[in-house]
Order: structure tokens, then sequence, then C-alpha cells
């Protein structure tokens, strides 16, 4: 079984601006077909926040707040940690059910994003796969 983090990630990552409205990353995310987009916070080094489905339906939709007055800095959750792609599923997936979070962006050695892993993911290929340790 192919269960690399790297076999399984999608990739490029969509990557936005902080200032960025919700509007726009909403129009973003609905044309690719995602339910996350990584924010590039960076100042000197590589740094990251994460706007997925469930933060557009909490924090603007719950909250009655304009999508299109407000930027994805004011709801994003970041800075956020990076996965390797060389780990497997299962190492992915304890660290993500540990964190409580359903998209994890995966960076090179470098700091640099080279994809984003979702729990829809992981389900894909055991739904495929199976599961063997």
């Amino acid at each position: 079984m192919n269960n690399l983090v790297r076999d399984w990630m999608s990739s490029p990552v969509i990557v936005v601006d902080p200032d960025t409205s919700v509007s726009h990353t909403m129009t973003l995310m609905r044309r690719r077909n995602i339910h996350s987009v990584v924010v590039d916070i960076s100042d000197k080094n590589p740094a990251y926040g994460i706007v997925t489905t469930t933060d557009i339906r909490d924090k603007i939709v719950g909250e009655g707040r304009n999508p299109a007055e407000t930027t994805v800095r004011e709801i994003m959750s970041g800075p956020i940690i990076t996965g390797n792609a060389d780990w497997t599923l299962s190492e992915c997936s304890r660290l993500m059910q540990e964190k409580k979070f359903h998209h994890l962006p995966i960076a090179d050695e470098h700091g640099t994003l080279i994809g984003l892993i979702s729990a829809t993911d992981i389900f894909m290929a055991v739904e495929e796969q199976g599961w063997i340790e």
C-alpha cells in the first residue's frame, strides 16, 4: 500500500494573501472545488495560516459578517504547523486527530509548501487500498 502522505496529498497548494477578502476566497474555493486555502503570513521565515469552509460557516455565516468586508486574516487559524511528505498516513492521521484539524499543509525541509492533505484524502486512501500499517 502507498501509505505515505506524498502519495495522497493534493498539489499545488492554493495560497492567498492575508488581506484577501473572504468573498474572493470563497469564490476561489468554490471554483477549484476545495475546502481550504493556505494564508501566507511569512515575514522572514515561512509561516502560514489556513481558512476552511468550517471557518466561513462559523465566523462569517454564524456571526452574520459580510464576507466582502472581511479579510481572511480576520478569520484564519494560524500560525499553523506543517506536515512532512515522508510521514505515513497513520502518523499524519494521529497528528490531525490530536490537534483536532482536518487539513494539514505539507512543507519541504525549507518550509516551502509542496502539498496539502485532508481527512478526506486519508479516507480515500483507506477506502481504495484498505488499511495495513
